[in-house]
């Protein structure tokens, strides 16, 4: 799936962005060059040689505050989809083969769920458990959950009744041997293209959190948090939100592009599309040319 995701211009674009901002989370911390929380006396500076992105009203490095600001994104976005796959796909795919009891309660716990205002019910979880980035990507990954199911129960029910699945089941394999030799391949697809979406979703999630103040409290740097100290001086810094808001946008887009890509790519269209372009640029170059060439030839003698 890789290889033909990356046969696509859009699919290796949203690689390489996501690339560069999971580089951005590693290394960011370490490259900032200056101490992201060290405060100074020239506050509000424009960009310059010394400050690449300025200072803040505190006169703090804002590119340093980004650099380190990336980690905690990346990794409430990525714990955000890891969740929501695990508490989603899992059970999707074993409502088929579990009986009546295990589908009906898990159906009205997907649909419990999907009830629930994800965000406000976050707020709430962080109210009773303390202020922390941790346990409000672990309640907001069970709440985008049901997407996951819903796309890995359907996904198991267009194979469940595969002739291959029935032989297996008649010949005493079990749940887990059928998931893993016969399921998992069919789900595989739909499933990435739902993880892929959801860490766009993460991103949105963490930095409507963080500029609300709540999960990271300051003055921790976070992409969310930087956008709304830089909302309350416009009138210095016009220009200041442009660079946190632009990282969101644009790691938002890169993960619904990927999304769309692996959708392009999977099942029988996707890989008959990739085919078609690998015999398209295997094709000698004069091949067609030359068919022309010779056909006008006989034509000529004929």
């Amino acid at each position: 799936m890789v290889r033909r995701v990356l046969s696509l211009t859009s699919g290796r674009i949203a690689l390489g962005i996501l690339a560069v901002v999971a580089l951005l989370a590693v290394l960011g911390p370490l490259l900032a060059p200056y101490d992201p929380l060290a405060t100074s006396s020239d506050t509000l500076a424009s960009a310059s040689g010394a400050h690449w992105l300025g200072t803040d009203y505190l006169g703090r490095d804002v590119f340093s505050r980004l650099l380190d600001g990336s980690r905690v994104s990346v990794l409430g976005a990525l714990e955000v989809a890891l969740v929501a796959l695990v508490v989603g796909a899992v059970p999707g795919i074993l409502s088929v083969y579990l009986g009546r009891a295990f589908e009906w309660l898990t159906l009205r716990l997907a649909d419990t769920l999907v009830a629930l205002p994800f965000l406000l019910f976050a707020v709430a979880v962080i109210a009773l458990l303390g202020n922390g980035i941790g346990q409000a990507m672990l309640v907001t990954g069970v709440l985008v959950s049901p997407l996951f199911y819903r796309v890995g129960r359907a996904a198991t029910l267009s194979v469940a009744r595969s002739p291959y699945v029935e032989a297996a089941i008649v010949s005493g394999a079990s749940t887990g041997w059928i998931v893993r030799r016969h399921v998992w391949a069919k789900v595989l697809p739909p499933v990435a293209v739902a993880l892929a979406q959801t860490v766009g979703t993460g991103f949105v999630i963490v930095s409507s959190l963080t500029f609300l103040g709540i999960g990271v409290q300051p003055p921790a740097p976070t992409w969310g948090g930087l956008l709304a100290s830089d909302l309350g001086y416009l009138d210095y810094q016009p220009w200041a939100p442009v660079v946190p808001a632009l990282l969101i946008m644009v790691t938002v887009w890169a993960g619904n592009q990927l999304a769309d890509a692996i959708r392009d790519v999977s099942g029988e269209a996707g890989r008959a599309f990739a085919g078609h372009r690998t015999a398209r640029s295997g094709r000698p170059d004069g091949r067609r040319g030359r068919g022309r060439s010779e056909s006008a030839t006989a034509g000529g003698a004929s």
